[in-house]
Order: C-alpha cells, then sequence, then structure tokens
C-alpha cells in the first residue's frame, strides 16, 4: 500500500544527493565525508545496540563494535594530547548535556557568550544549560563584539564565582582567552569547559588554540564540522579519574543509550584520515576563509573582523544589512546554488534572532572538495554578482562545482593492506 511512498522518499534521497554535488556549500556546520568513511555506515551495526563500555557491555555479540571503539578512543587521545576521551554522545550537544548534568546544579552560575555573541543555543536558557540552572550570565565583549573582554570578565569571575565558564561559540572568528582566564578561574574554583564543536578539525591540525594545553577542563565537541567525521560528539580532558567517571556517567545512562554504531565506525574512518591529514587540511582551511573574506571585503562587503585579519578560523561573517539583512540574501543565494546561513551578529539585539543582519560562511567543505585561495576570490565574484548585481549565477555556479567533486584529504583512492598484527586480529574473529 505504501510502496509508492516509498519510491517518492528514495526519490527525494536521488534529488538531494545530485543538487547538494552541484552546489557551493558554505555551511559553517557542515563537512562531507570521504567515500570510505560513507562506506562504512549503513553496515549492520546500524542495526546494533551497545551500551556500556568494550568489554563491559550490557549485551552480547559487541566483540568487533568493541575493537573499533577501542581503537578510536585510543587514537583520539592520541590526537588531542589527552587521558581521557568520551565518544559515545551522539552529537556536540549530547555531550554538552552529558557535562552540564553532572556539574551544574540549580542555582549554579555558568558564564557564556550570547546569541548574539555568538554562544550555541546549548549554552543557554532554552537549551542544555538551561535544564540545569536559570542563572546564565552572558560575558562582556570588546567593542568589536567578536572578543571577550578579558579584564572584565576576571572582575565578573572573581564577582560571582561561577560553576562553570562555557567557551567556544557558533559564530566562532577568533581563538577564546582560555590561557587569559584560566588563572583566576582556578582562584575561584572555576571549571572551563571550552566548546570545540566548530573548530575540533582546527585543533586537531594544530592551527588553532590547544584549549586544554592552554587551561580548560573539558572540550566538548561535535565531530562533523572542520574535524570532517560523521555527526557524533566527543568529550576530552585531562582531569582526574574521579571526575571523569561523573563525565562518563553523564554520557551513559545520562545522555545516550545506545550510541549509533555504524556512524561510530564512520568516525573511526574519519580519525585515522584526520591523523594523517589533520594539519595540511587546517591550514589551508584557514588560508581559504582568510582569502574569501578579504575577496568579499575587496568587493564591498562588510565583512567582519577586518581589524583582527577578518578571522581565525574556518568562518567569515558578513554585515548584509544594506542588502535586505541575512535571511533575504541567504534566500537568493540558496536560489542561485550557494547554501549558507543567516546569522545574528554581537552588536543585534536577541528579537532579531529569526531576521538578522549578517550572513555566516564556512569554507571547511569546499576545502576538503579541493578548492583553494583562487576559488576563494571566485566565489567571493559570484556572491557579489547574485546580491549586489542582481544577476543569475545557477548555472555559472553549477560549472563551476563540478570541477570539484573528489573528496581530498582522504584515502579514497589508497587502499593500503592491513598490517600482519591487524590481519591476525581479523583472522582470529572469522
Amino acid at each position: 500500500m505504501y510502496a509508492k511512498k516509498i519510491a517518492v522518499v528514495e526519490e527525494l534521497v536521488r534529488r538531494q544527493e545530485a543538487w547538494r554535488g552541484q552546489c557551493l556549500n558554505l555551511i559553517a556546520s557542515e563537512n562531507v565525508l570521504s567515500r570510505r568513511a560513507r562506506a562504512a555506515g549503513g553496515s549492520d551495526f546500524a542495526h546494533r545496540y551497545a551500551e556500556g563500555h568494550p568489554g563491559e557491555r550490557y549485551y552480547r555479540g559487541t566483540g568487533y563494535i568493541d575493537e573499533i571503539e577501542t581503537q578510536l578512543t585510543a587514537h583520539l587521545k592520541i590526537l588531542f594530547g589527552c587521558t581521557h576521551c568520551e565518544v559515545r554522545p551522539v552529537s556536540g550537544t549530547n555531550a554538552n548535556e552529558a557535562v552540564f548534568s553532572r556539574f551544574v546544579a540549580p542555582g549554579d552560575v555558568v558564564l557564556v557568550n550570547s546569541t548574539p555573541g555568538g554562544g550555541h543555543i546549548s549554552h543557554h536558557r532554552l537549551g542544555s544549560l538551561g535544564k540545569f540552572t536559570r542563572n546564565i550570565v552572558d560575558f562582556p565583549l570588546t567593542p568589536d563584539g567578536y572578543h571577550i573582554d578579558v579584564e572584565r570578565t576576571a572582575f565578573l569571575i572573581e564577582a560571582v564565582r561561577p560553576k562553570l565558564i562555557v567557551l567556544g561559540k557558533s559564530l566562532f572568528l577568533f581563538p577564546e582567552p582560555v590561557a587569559e582566564l584560566a588563572e583566576v578561574c582556578r582562584r575561584t574554583r572555576t571549571r572551563i569547559v571550552y566548546d570545540a564543536a566548530h573548530v575540533l578539525g582546527l585543533i586537531a591540525g594544530k592551527r588553532f588554540q590547544n584549549p586544554l594545553a592552554e587551561g580548560a577542563w573539558v572540550v566538548t565537541a561535535s565531530t562533523h564540522k572542520t574535524f570532517f567525521g560523521s555527526q557524533r560528539g566527543v568529550i576530552l580532558s585531562n582531569m582526574d579519574e574521579e571526575e571523569w567517571r561523573r563525565i562518563d556517567r553523564g554520557a551513559f545512562p545520562g545522555s545516550s543509550s545506545n550510541h549509533h554504531l555504524d556512524t561510530l565506525a564512520q568516525l573511526a574512518v574519519s580519525t585515522f584520515e584526520m591523523m594523517d591529514f589533520a594539519e595540511a587540511y587546517a591550514e589551508q582551511t584557514i588560508r581559504n576563509a582568510r582569502s574569501l573574506a578579504a575577496a568579499l571585503d575587496r568587493l564591498g562587503f562588510d565583512v567582519q573582523g577586518r581589524d583582527f585579519g577578518y578571522t581565525e578560523s574556518h568562518q567569515v561573517a558578513v554585515n548584509v544589512k544594506a542588502f535586505g539583512g541575512g535571511e533575504t540574501v541567504s534566500r537568493r543565494l540558496e536560489a542561485n546554488d550557494i547554501i549558507l546561513n543567516m546569522n545574528m551578529l554581537p552588536h543585534e539585539p536577541l528579537r532579531n534572532h529569526d531576521r538578522p543582519e549578517g550572513i555566516r560562511l564556512g569554507v571547511q567543505e569546499m576545502t576538503r572538495f579541493g578548492m583553494r585561495e583562487p576559488e576563494m576570490e571566485e566565489i567571493a565574484r559570484l556572491i557579489h554578482a547574485c546580491i549586489v548585481e542582481r544577476q543569475d549565477v545557477k548555472e555559472e555556479v553549477n560549472r563551476f562545482r563540478q570541477r570539484f567533486t573528489a573528496v581530498g584529504y582522504s584515502y579514497d583512492d589508497r587502499v593500503e593492506a592491513p598490517s600482519p598484527a591487524e590481519a591476525r586480529s581479523a583472522a582470529a574473529r572469522g
């Protein structure tokens, strides 16, 4: 009876694949999996459960996923130089929930980045943090709006002695003042949580700040933005064992049960790609972001962060109020197969959330498809032609995009034989 409905879904999936393959995707919170990472999804693991830790599961039949999870955790610890790593959260927000649920109690004060200042919804009253406390205070910002005012924040921390401060943003152009606030946080016994969802791949590539080395108590992140893995979450820390056990229980059973085993296998593949390619990828991503920002500035756009070199991440922020605002501009670009999102800017009132003045652009996905600085200048030209000159550039965008179809910074075109030890392990398992 519903076979035709299934066919409709299948056709929509096919059309999505075809359409997005001809678009310029500048959504800052997305990326693409390599062919080999994608192939690790949709396997028998998609049907299975694995509650608990490898070797200590509540279900039987988990031997193979135990091996994958153990390898993944070990290599993430190497990649990020940490003693603890939790891979069971199924999203960055889920990772935040695991931390907040164990260390924030009703009435606790927590300092965060405001929504206009770039803070993520999970840090706010309507998100995950708001489930545990309502005493959420915004960081004071410098006049440019893209940096935390360290002096005023240190005074505020001394005055209110928050339980946590949550650094990291959704609109994330520049590093956060982790080292600058670490000493005052030690004095007040305030823990620093650093949400690295957007910049995890840049941290892995050693091209952004290292929050754990600078004094962060815990790092949470999603794994599908600059870290080009499957859509999951991680928690990283060097905290003591007793505190880590609380995080462990926050992840399971606190905020997850089964943890989507087929995407865990994909994350393992992507992590091994990161081990080899993160530095080159992060370097080119940041170079591309700066190139795009500078090109847009030359073409007359109000690019944010100009006095600070525009950006030190994968993101670019532009005030497009002169062209109708973020919603209008993002919709017109979408009609021309340039995909990005409208975004609030730090000077805006919260009531502007659904019609903000800004747009946010991310270059990480197009970087993975092989684009470099000259292509960023071409993207800026296409955006200018579409928005300022009011041209229909869709066909030109599609032709341009077809030059970049292979996913780079991967082993898609190279299959290495397993080591003798790996072969013996596989053979022993049948």
